[in-house]
């Protein structure tokens, strides 16, 4: 079953190419179907890239899924046109009285600020809120999910000596149904600077480890009751994305060392093996069959 969403939005020509099902609102409405309602808040400042990663990965499942994109009204992007924003985003006070199936949280470049001093914080925290009481499941992703953390359960980040950026072997801790058919070791990329107070989360009866990284630390938690899923990786990133991310620093003059694990050895220079798409496709498969599709009410 397809992926709902706008025939202008630039994603929906690259995933067409792609052959990920999708269909334009328009062909939606014709058919009498209740789809799964998704939220996305996109934090992240390339916005058209962020919205490409997480529809490719929402579209690969059997299920029809409406997506409502949704971004802050207390910060406007820089990196992303208001044409493209007022075209195809919704404000949260659009939507704040709404109920969705599932909701998407991402990351966003301020992980070393404090989260008090993000122009956006308090918008934020009612946004997290809102996902507890309104939504069945949510995934919170990179800092995304170091902000939820905090604000639910009180655990705090940690500064990194230096950046974690690349693509790191992380091994299944649990049989979780999110984990269903993975391989007992899998691969996540990652590009942060700060991390999360691990031994704070291991205090937490309500909180569980599903997998770890013996380089980047806790990648998978979700609390007990299943309502969030914290990934402090990007299990949503191109095949580019990292090189485009290390390209970028080392204009900026950034002391930077060449992502890990990344390049492909025997590989032309600069040629990336892409090592971590199967265990995306799967992650985000099994949370909306799992978490979302199996458990939520019909009626909305």
């Amino acid at each position: 079953m397809p992926i709902i969403i706008s025939r202008d939005l630039p994603a929906y020509e690259t995933l067409t190419r792609e052959n990920i099902f999708v269909m334009h609102t328009e062909r939606a409405f014709s058919q009498d179907i209740r789809p799964i309602e998704i939220a996305v808040l996109n934090l992240m400042p390339i916005k058209i890239d962020a919205e490409t990663q997480l529809l490719r990965l929402l579209g690969n499942t059997p299920l029809q899924v409406n997506v409502t994109l949704l971004r802050t009204g207390s910060y406007k992007s820089r990196n992303t046109s208001e044409e493209h924003l007022d075209r195809f985003y919704k404000s949260f006070a659009d939507v704040k009285n709404r109920h969705f199936d599932g909701m998407l949280i991402t990351g966003a470049p301020v992980e070393t600020l404090p989260f008090e001093e993000v122009r956006y914080w308090n918008e934020l925290k009612e946004i997290m809120d809102f996902a507890q009481t309104r939504t069945t499941s949510t995934i919170y992703i990179c800092w995304g999910a170091q902000a939820a953390l905090y604000h639910h359960y009180g655990i705090d980040k940690t500064e990194l000596k230096e950046k974690m950026f690349g693509v790191f072997p992380t091994r299944k801790m649990t049989n979780d149904r999110l984990l269903k058919g993975m391989d007992d070791v899998f691969y996540i990329p990652h590009s942060r600077h700060t991390g999360i107070d691990e031994a704070a989360v291991l205090r937490r009866n309500d909180l569980e480890v599903l997998a770890v990284s013996e380089l980047a630390g806790f990648s998978i938690i979700k609390s007990t009751d299943d309502k969030k899923i914290f990934l402090t990786g990007h299990s949503e990133y191109d095949r580019d994305t990292l090189n485009n991310e290390y390209e970028r620093d080392l204009k900026k003059g950034l002391n930077i060392k060449p992502p890990y694990n990344y390049y492909g050895k025997g590989l032309s220079s600069g040629a990336v093996d892409m090592k971590w798409a199967s265990a995306a496709n799967l992650i985000f498969y099994n949370w909306m069959n799992y978490y979302v599709y199996q458990v939520t009410p019909y009626d909305l």
